[in-house]
């Protein structure tokens, strides 16, 4: 393969991150308002979030666990005429039921945040095109640019619409306009997606039985599940909204307060990413991850500690200075310690895992948040856990190199 046609799809798939997560920011400022301005009730907006997150989780599986077989391509294709094809679902109509049916199977973030099966497609086919030493600088730069894409989205969004409304246009058309952006950026993705070359294949056909897109490495890629869904089970006790309500009802803060907050918290983990390259290079992916993250998580045990709100900012500043560390290493991981034809379902899967791990939790930190007494439970239960993941991670797994490493692909067992 030569070297502008890589380099060529390199930019391509960094395009595509940034105008997908873009879409998601966009979208997600407005897409409950709009549900409510068309007439659904509170029940009917809950249950078709929550429909919508299942119908990701089950959409994900499917492709992400075929991926290798159809064509990373072809899927990614697929990928972006749901996303299309959901976005002109919520503009054209009203019913609950077509609009249900739409979320299930549409790509529809909620959150703003990465759904679907694009991350684990895009990561697959990166670490396909570079080299094993540069993936997770990489990766770091790759996270960076979709965590601005999504901050940038949803600011566009939110101007767009009160613009909209001062030039005349009645709330539910603004936010049309809002639906029509996105599916916009979906048609911008199919064709910046057909422009990729074959060089983002596996090239290789299994010549093994395969359960689930996996053959070789499904005992690893289990393992790492089952440690990702304790990891993001214990994020869910303080996912942002949760730490901004704890903020808000333990010291009175503000939402003007509690904005600056989050926005110096999501620039300083953004940044954290970065620096993880430099350091996996020094000690390894699964120490980086590790020693990185238990500092981080004794770090959300002391918040609730704090006498004040400067002191209680002052440490989740310092522990989202370094909270980020283990994402593009842990993703670079994954890629790296399975064979190249399992990369995609090797990634929808532990991202499946650490879907289902973080659904449980948020209800449960409300339950706390009902009792003065409770009040700072989350925020202990999520650094305990989160510190015996990282113990298990470094038990297990310490020992299973990537070849960057060690200088070849680790032999798994059968």
């Amino acid at each position: 393969m030569n070297f502008d046609s890589l380099k060529s799809d390199i930019i391509l798939l960094f395009s595509t991150r940034i105008i997908r997560l873009f879409a998601y920011g966009f979208l997600s400022v407005v897409l409950v308002l709009y549900l409510a301005e068309i007439g659904l009730s509170g029940y009917e907006i809950g249950l078709l979030l929550s429909l919508t997150l299942l119908g990701d989780v089950a959409v994900s599986l499917w492709i992400t666990t075929v991926t290798d077989r159809i064509g990373r391509k072809r899927m990614l294709i697929f990928g972006s005429v749901l996303m299309v094809s959901a976005g002109a679902v919520f503009v054209f109509t009203k019913n609950p039921l077509f609009l249900t049916v739409a979320a299930i199977v549409g790509i529809i973030s909620p959150s703003g945040n990465e759904i679907g099966p694009f991350l684990s497609i895009e990561q697959a086919a990166l670490s396909q095109l570079l080299p094993d030493q540069r993936r997770t600088h990489v990766f770091g730069w790759y996270n960076l640019a979709g965590s601005f894409a999504t901050a940038l989205g949803a600011l566009c969004s939110g101007w767009l619409v009160e613009s909209l409304q001062k030039s005349g246009f009645t709330m539910s058309d603004a936010y049309r306009c809002v639906l029509f952006g996105y599916s916009a950026c979906g048609l911008l993705l199919i064709l910046l997606f057909i422009g990729l070359s074959s060089g983002v294949e596996t090239g290789k056909t299994p010549t093994v039985k395969c359960k689930m897109g996996l053959h070789r490495s499904r005992k690893v890629v289990i393992k790492l599940s089952a440690l990702f869904s304790l990891d993001a089970f214990a994020g869910g006790f303080i996912v942002q909204s949760i730490v901004a309500y704890w903020f808000h009802i333990r010291f009175g803060a503000d939402t003007g307060v509690l904005g600056s907050i989050f926005f110096g918290a999501n620039i300083l983990a953004g940044i954290s990413a970065l620096l993880a390259a430099r350091i996996a290079k020094r000690i390894g992916l699964i120490k980086t991850m590790v020693f990185t993250h238990i500092p981080s998580n004794i770090l959300l045990c002391i918040v609730p500690l704090m006498p004040n709100l400067a002191l209680a900012i002052s440490v989740l500043m310092l522990r989202f200075s370094i909270s980020q560390m283990d994402v593009p290493t842990r993703q670079s991981y994954i890629m790296a310690v399975v064979l190249p034809d399992e990369r995609v379902a090797a990634s929808g899967i532990t991202n499946i895992a650490r879907s289902i791990g973080a659904a449980v939790s948020p209800s449960l930190s409300i339950f706390f948040f009902a009792n003065p007494l409770f009040i700072s439970a989350p925020f202990f239960l999520a650094g305990g856990l989160k510190i015996i993941y990282d113990l298990c991670l470094y038990h297990m797994f310490q020992n299973i190199k990537p070849p960057e490493e060690k200088g070849t692909l680790v032999e798994m067992k059968k």
